[in-house]
């Protein structure tokens, strides 16, 4: 009966994901029919007093294509009224998904509200509102655009531009503790593959060793660049600006569950780190510290040949 149960739902899911992406191929609104919806809703509702969008689509420099978000912010009267009857976001369209994330673990508490929405058609509408008692949080994003005042209330935007997210060189502090810390927490990673800990290992690993790693990749960007360009979010143009051999090794920096493949991976992300970090640190005037290296290497070998043994 179980079984049974378990075929019917399978079948049930898979027919309307079925039905669901004919229909998204076919009748997914486009930015018109979005924009159109959006400024639409705000008219007629009294309590919405103004409309801008900030984010990816109001930058010239970003790609642009269906997955882009629609970042919306609102500016209302009775704010309070749109948060107690959470109902009225219906009208954007039919949902996969919804978060609110003030109403989540870690609310911001700055006194604003977002509904982030991802629609059935393959829209995404974030719509944020403001309360018009608090203008300061709009404040002056350079990727903002108004879309309608009705009071004269928005600070008159500049010409959108992505200049507010450019690499920008970091400082001598900033790059060494950078170089620092990427050496010293490879003796945590290490440790954690000896110790067959791999959740320590992995996350040691993806979310200190490679974050610091992404942070030089980004500044050897901008040394190329003359500081001229947006790396994006979490580097997601690093191929659009990385020459493409070192693209390619940056890729062998991931890896699997397998040890041995790990262990590979923390020794391209090792050489890809020395390699960007002394380029940058030339362009910049500042001094790399190799023994610093030379050293974590010797101990991440030592490790990985289990010089140590076991007590």
């Amino acid at each position: 009966m179980l079984l049974l149960r378990y075929c019917i739902m399978q079948i049930n899911w898979h027919l309307r994901y079925i039905f669901l992406i004919i229909g998204r191929c076919i009748f997914m609104r486009t930015e018109k029919e979005i924009f159109d919806l959006i400024l639409n809703v705000a008219e007629k509702d009294s309590r919405v007093r103004a409309v801008y969008m900030n984010g990816s689509r109001t930058n010239p420099n970003a790609p642009k294509d269906v997955y882009q978000d629609y970042d919306i912010v609102y500016v209302v009267d009775d704010f309070e009224t749109f948060i107690v009857d959470k109902a009225w976001i219906d009208i954007f369209g039919d949902r996969f998904i919804l978060q609110m994330p003030e109403t989540m673990r870690y609310p911001s508490g700055e006194g604003h509200f977002n509904w982030m929405m991802l629609f059935t058609d393959g829209n995404r509408l974030d719509l944020t509102l403001i309360p018009i008692q608090k203008l300061e949080l709009i404040g002056n994003n350079s990727l903002s655009i108004a879309l309608m005042d009705k009071d004269g209330i928005l600070p008159s935007f500049p010409i959108a531009c992505d200049k507010d997210y450019l690499i920008k060189p970091p400082s001598e502090l900033f790059y060494l503790s950078c170089c620092n810390n990427f050496w010293w927490c490879l003796q945590n990673v290490a440790k954690g593959i000896a110790r067959d800990e791999l959740p320590y290992a992995m996350l040691m690993y993806h979310n200190v060793v490679r974050e610091e790693l992404h942070d030089m990749i980004s500044w050897y960007i901008g040394i190329i660049t003359d500081f001229s360009v947006s790396a994006g979010k979490m580097g997601k143009y690093f191929k659009k600006y990385l020459p493409s051999e070192i693209y390619e090794q940056y890729l062998l920096t991931y890896s699997d569950s397998n040890y041995d493949n790990m262990w590979n991976a923390i020794m391209y992300s090792c050489d890809i780190f020395s390699a960007l970090a002394l380029q940058v640190a030339e362009y910049l005037g500042y001094k790399y510290n190799k023994q610093d290296e030379e050293n974590m290497r010797i101990y991440i070998k030592n490790v990985q040949n289990n010089v140590y043994g076991t007590n």
